[in-house]
């Protein structure tokens, strides 16, 4: 009778998600996390990719991590595969919630550099809860190739992955503040103060590092 009651309530619960309300989605996303059924892992998957709610989707994420990642992470990675953004960004997103670290080869360098800025945030925020011990330097290195991408957002979602990785990132950015893109320059030095001051706003970070490219770059900067 256990399995009958729990069949009825799954299969409900999943009918539920594909309800126009987001709040009747919201609370079948919360009953199928609250009582688990390895069946329904590949439909909440198929779900994150397309869901429109913010908070539904979170509360999805909420549902996969309560189901085994012997289940979850391999459906997930099979979603790094695919053409939507969201699906990529999705399970990205939940990847770095379970912290399965076997999942740890499919965060390539082409999600690291994803054309798509949600996608690319998502991946940096996985990459550094999954990444092996003694593979940091290599990682800060393939973040610091996108210093200087999108706006603010983005950029302060790199500068904390950056940050998270600690002295591993130091050696990279003290490169990049060489660089010859202005944008790069900035957003090294704003990162590097971001290190060493985490209570410093990152706001002030970049205007501090624009305030001394400019004294850098003037007449007589550097001499």
């Amino acid at each position: 009778m256990t399995t009958t009651g729990q069949d009825t309530h799954t299969v409900r619960a999943l009918r539920e998600l594909e309800d126009t309300r987001a709040s009747v989605r919201l609370r079948a996303a919360m009953a199928i996390g609250s009582t688990p059924d390895p069946r329904s892992v590949e439909r909440i998957v198929e779900r994150c990719a397309t869901e429109p709610e913010f908070s539904v989707r979170e509360m999805l994420t909420w549902a996969l991590t309560r189901h085994s990642a012997s289940v979850t992470v391999p459906l997930l990675i099979g979603e790094l595969r695919s053409e939507l953004p969201q699906a990529r960004s999705q399970a990205l997103h939940t990847l770095s919630k379970i912290g399965e670290r076997q999942a740890w080869p499919a965060i390539t360098r082409a999600l690291l550099s994803d054309a798509d800025d949600e996608v690319a945030r998502s991946a940096w925020r996985a990459a550094v809860v999954l990444v092996p011990e003694g593979e940091e330097s290599e990682l800060a290195g393939a973040l610091a190739t996108q210093l200087g991408r999108g706006g603010h957002e983005t950029q302060l979602s790199l500068s904390r992955a950056l940050i998270v990785l600690g002295e591993a990132a130091s050696a990279t950015l003290q490169v990049a503040v060489t660089d010859l893109d202005p944008r790069v320059r900035h957003h090294a030095v704003a990162t590097q103060r971001l290190l060493r001051d985490p209570e410093a706003g990152f706001e002030s970070a970049i205007e501090e590092a624009k305030r001394v490219a400019v004294l850098q770059d003037g007449p007589g900067g550097g001499t």
